[in-house]
């Protein structure tokens, strides 16, 4: 990850392209995190409707195998009707081993993490069990998870053992700290995420989804280490949330649509990705995404859309907007030719179609040469490309460019630098772009 900072006069491009982020207040709310509200523990227990895990074994020591209390805690929850609320009190650690939580349940349950639950260091304890999974909810609807706590998947040395750590090791499969699978109704907010063993939170196959005030926070250098996984979800609103990791601080895979991101502080990381789609030939789609307002700092990407050759399916409806980067690798960019193996891939003719993608105010400092590129298939070129108020200067002096492959769209506005598609706007405009005279003088 690169530790070089650069400076722009974002003040300017703000100005000229009406770009309104509310980062400095995202800021102040991330800082008063910790003042999130917490009952004390007393008067939790006082109500029947309020189950905390203590009272079914739990030690919160941070050493005893609190697994058994939490699941007898939330059993009990689960076959009661109303609403219950489920506490992890504050002040204690809990070491809880994977578990999978499942519904329907009677309940409305509120899960209410104000302490922290911490994983088991050793992944020889995973051993028999799904490599893939340490906190696992399925089928659970109505559920709520909040509390200003911590959830610590420790993942140090899963890390240690990555192929991509140490390309003498296996690539084996690692946990994913907290899954939603198939829950509808489901509330996640006000929690701190941190380094987990491989992603740290995905919703799969999971229906009208709200997640809000996260902090989600790993080492540069984690591998895979996602912040965010959206995978066949419909309707998801993703808001005023922190991630630093070393993978996309968001990504959106196979058949999801109707997604809203808003208000998001990225870096370090990969950036907020769409993809990868379309690996080993499969057919996949995703549709109909909006980010709108994000603020992306030394990231290996910004906005980026990513597919297999071979695959089939196709991404459509997708607008990034209200964007401010600051020293990122390849802004703005889609890759049809995306290959994660350690082995060249085969060119091959099918691919997942790209059309219908919108980037509208983005501004920001490039860390490479390339501030936009379009990779697209020979096969299948993408269509309907935007472009709308851009200005990406380079970090460090010179000039940023454009590069398309089998790329056909439009611009409007100010585009620096120039797209390399034909535009069906005046001349005048794209020539004010090109040279980045107007913004000089402004």
């Amino acid at each position: 990850m690169k530790n070089l900072r650069c400076y722009s006069s974002s003040t300017l491009i703000i100005v000229l392209i009406h770009i309104n982020l509310s980062v400095s207040s995202f800021l102040t709310q991330t800082k008063g995190f910790d003042s999130v509200i917490r009952l004390p523990h007393s008067a939790l227990t006082r109500s029947k409707r309020v189950l905390s895990v203590t009272d079914y074994g739990a030690k919160g020591d941070g050493l005893h195998n609190d697994t058994k209390a939490f699941q007898e805690a939330w059993n009990v929850a689960c076959a009661q009707s109303g609403r219950i609320n489920v506490v992890f009190p504050l002040g204690k650690t809990f070491l809880v081993h994977p578990v999978d939580i499942a519904g329907p349940c009677r309940s409305k349950i509120t899960l209410t993490i104000l302490g922290t639950i911490v994983a088991p260091k050793d992944p020889a304890l995973w051993h028999g069990l799904n490599q893939r999974r340490w906190l696992f909810f399925s089928g659970v609807n109505h559920l709520t998870v909040h509390g200003g706590g911590r959830i610590n998947g420790m993942g140090q040395e899963w890390w240690a053992r990555s192929c991509k750590i140490n390309s003498t090791n296996p690539c084996q499969p690692a946990p994913t700290a907290i899954t939603f699978h198939r829950c509808k109704y489901l509330k996640v907010r006000n929690l701190m995420m941190l380094n987990s063993q491989k992603m740290h939170m995905a919703f799969t196959s999971c229906r009208r989804v709200v997640a809000s005030n996260l902090q989600v926070l790993a080492p540069a250098f984690s591998p895979n280490t996602d912040g965010i996984h959206i995978s066949m979800t419909k309707g998801i609103v993703i808001n005023h949330t922190l991630i630093r990791t070393g993978d996309d601080c968001i990504s959106i895979v196979r058949n999801s649509s109707r997604v809203r991101i808003s208000n998001i502080y990225c870096g370090p990381g990969h950036g907020i990705s769409i993809g990868s789609l379309g690996k080993s030939k499969a057919w996949e789609k995703v549709e109909d995404v909006t980010v709108k307002g994000a603020y992306l700092y030394n990231t290996h990407n910004g906005v980026r859309i990513k597919t297999w050759q071979g695959g089939d399916g196709f991404v459509s409806k997708i607008k990034f907007q209200n964007i401010l980067m600051e020293n990122v690798s390849n802004p703005i960019i889609i890759d049809q030719y995306y290959c994660d193996s350690p082995d060249p891939c085969k060119n091959q003719t099918s691919a997942v179609k790209v059309e219908s993608i919108s980037f509208i105010d983005i501004a920001g400092t490039s860390a490479t040469d390339k501030a936009i590129k379009f990779a697209c298939s020979d096969g299948f070129p993408c269509e309907g490309l935007h472009l709308k108020n851009i200005y990406l200067v380079p970090c460090f002096g010179g000039n940023t460019e454009s590069y398309c492959w089998k790329a056909h769209g439009s611009t409007r506005g100010f585009v620096y630098p120039p797209a390399c598609f034909t535009s069906s706007n005046d001349s005048l405009t794209e020539s004010l772009a090109s040279d980045g005279s107007f913004f000089r003088s402004t």
